[in-house]
């Protein structure tokens, strides 16, 4: 997407109208807060780098040059903040599974990784990358591709991000990072080798909301509550990825898949599983619950999200905590009216 130059407005926020300046800002603000959870993996830490990119371009507003369009510029910023928080932040520890697990296929889950809200995505609509984006705008805000993301470096995150999600131009990327041309080309390179290693299978999910989707879901939903291991095995592909943040266990394929989720069957037996049913990242996704009967109560577990390739699961990313749930306006109150019915 692109800003025309409104010159009146440049005028009166150059000279410290702040109205001005949020009527010249207000619409980019999505694209650019999703730009540094992009880069950063935490919605979190992605609204204070936001917050600081933009208190940062309206102090250094009179200094706007217009040698580049502000849309332009306030990315440079963004991602040179995102990139400072990177080196400077000491990232959340991974956690170790509170019971038995079995064996994973690797420990390196990104401890800090959180969805984003499906409401915040409004301005994907009106999203157009320029001629050198490489990923579509949809696929590029699916949970398994800021997953892959947050295993390259900093570097070579805001390069690919720039080049091959937004589209800027390698001249424009070198200039926005302080680099050379090659060296934007090198750190393209290397990170398309790293991302392509992570992102084992293309995702083709079906339409939002169509009948293959709901049908997908539904069989999905239909043994999850059933505590139906083997029935929920079935639907993910042979390279299928589950993961658990912010615990330090990934597990790749149906039998290691299976094996997982059998061990959490078991950690919550005698508990019936509840979902409410939600969307994040542009992909279904479900707030999960344990029901006490015997005590009545509903205990709130996290948020599972599903990342769908035909009529199939391609990833399972189960996000354990309350603040997910809360973050996408889902219960955790467990006198919410929503979980009540179930804990009767």
């Amino acid at each position: 997407m692109t800003t025309p130059m409104n010159t009146p407005l440049l005028e009166r926020a150059s000279h410290g109208d702040e109205a001005a300046f949020a009527a010249l800002t207000d619409p980019l603000r999505g694209e650019l807060e999703f730009h540094c959870y992009r880069m950063l993996g935490s919605r979190h830490d992605a609204e204070d780098v936001f917050q600081e990119t933009m208190l940062s371009a309206w102090r250094s507003f009179g200094g706007f040059e217009r040698r580049s369009s502000l849309r332009t510029w306030l990315y440079r910023i963004a991602t040179n903040r995102c990139l400072n928080a990177l080196r400077d932040a000491a990232r959340r520890p991974p956690l170790t599974a509170p019971f038995p697990v079995p064996e994973p296929t690797r420990r390196e889950d990104i401890a800090w990784l959180e969805p984003y809200p499906e409401d915040r995505l409004g301005w994907l609509a009106d999203s157009t990358p320029g001629p050198a984006a490489r990923y579509e705008a949809r696929e590029a805000v699916e949970i398994t591709f800021i997953a892959a993301l947050q295993r390259l470096s900093g570097r070579q995150r805001a390069v690919l991000v720039l080049r091959e999600v937004l589209g800027f131009h390698a001249d424009e990327t070198a200039a926005m990072l302080d680099t050379s041309v090659d060296a934007v080309k090198s750190s393209l390179k290397r990170g398309r080798a790293a991302l392509d290693g992570e992102l084992s299978e293309t995702l083709r999910p079906p339409a939002p909301r169509s009948a293959e989707e709901r049908e997908l879901l539904a069989r999905f939903v239909e043994a999850f509550l059933a505590d139906d291991v083997d029935g929920i095995v079935a639907l993910v592909t042979e390279h299928a990825w589950f993961r658990m943040p912010p615990a330090d266990v990934e597990y790749q394929g149906p039998a290691k898949i299976g094996a997982m989720l059998r061990a959490i069957a078991a950690r919550r037996a005698g508990q019936t599983p509840v979902l409410l049913e939600t969307r994040a990242n542009g992909q279904p996704a479900y707030g999960t619950y344990r029901i006490d009967r015997a005590r009545g109560v509903a205990e709130p577990v996290g948020v599972v999200l599903l990342s769908l390739t035909g009529a199939r699961v391609a990833a399972l990313t189960w996000f354990v905590g309350p603040a997910q749930l809360a973050a996408l306006d889902l219960p955790t109150d467990p006198s919410d009216a929503r979980l009540v019915s179930e804990a009767l």
